[in-house]
């Protein structure tokens, strides 16, 4: 089997004098969608945000393509090819459209290459495209999760950080949320999900991590957890 691409190693991350992660391990091979479940405050955006350099490592070690990164920059690590779709959007709500989608492809200099890609991007989501002009703030909260993930893919990422993309969405458009998960995940993206609804992560992922208080307590199989009675009685109701 090839090297993960991703491997994180006995990580610990600590928030004044809050531990948020206690020597977490975590793998993801190249091409998979992997989630991570857990109640809130549970650790899962904190993970997110050490992969990306967001936060400080206390102790461990991040491994990207063969690479140790645990103490790269954070713009060092979109350059690599790790994109962050933040929880809560994140999106310049004063920008166009446009303009948040050339800000996503920051740590690039190919004109042609930028320019082709946002019209890949409006091709993908009609109604950014529709509204490529309008001020981000001004779109539906389906929209400007759209715009999220379209953002992050700009920088032509190899691994995509998708933090609670169902977040405050109704039903119709979660489907149509992980009806573009499920399109990018087709065409080799590699995935590390984190998703409230718990059942719907699952059964989209290839593999699952459950995290509580810090600690990954349970791994395996997306299937088999979702079969699992901790898993049931805990995130699936």
């Amino acid at each position: 089997m090839a090297p993960p691409l991703l491997e994180i190693q006995q990580l610990s991350v600590n928030y004044g004098g809050i531990q948020a992660l206690q020597a977490i391990d975590l793998v993801i091979h190249a091409g998979e969608v992997v989630t991570l479940i857990g109640a809130n405050g549970a650790g899962k955006t904190t993970t997110l945000k050490a992969i990306s350099r967001i936060v400080g490592v206390q102790h461990g070690h991040i491994i990207y393509g063969g690479q140790d990164i645990t103490r790269y920059r954070a713009h060092t690590i979109v350059k690599l090819g790790i994109a962050h779709s933040p929880e809560g959007r994140r999106i310049l709500a004063r920008q166009t459209v446009l303009d948040n989608l050339q800000l996503g492809a920051y740590t690039r200099s190919d004109r042609l290459g930028i320019k082709s890609d946002i019209e890949q991007q409006f091709l993908a989501f009609p109604r950014l495209a529709e509204r490529r002009n309008q001020l981000a703030g001004t779109l539906s909260g389906g929209e400007q999760q759209m715009l999220a993930i379209a953002r992050a893919l700009m920088s032509r990422p190899k691994l995509l950080l998708l933090d609670e993309p169902s977040l405050g969405l109704a039903p119709t458009i979660v489907r149509e949320i992980f009806a573009i998960i499920q399109t990018l995940r087709n065409t080799g993206v590699t995935i590390l999900l984190i998703e409230q609804n718990a059942n719907l992560a699952l059964q989209y992922a290839d593999r699952g991590y459950v995290l509580e208080a810090g600690q990954i307590t349970l791994s395996g199989d997306a299937r088999d957890l979702l079969t699992d009675d901790r898993v049931q009685q805990a995130y699936l109701g």
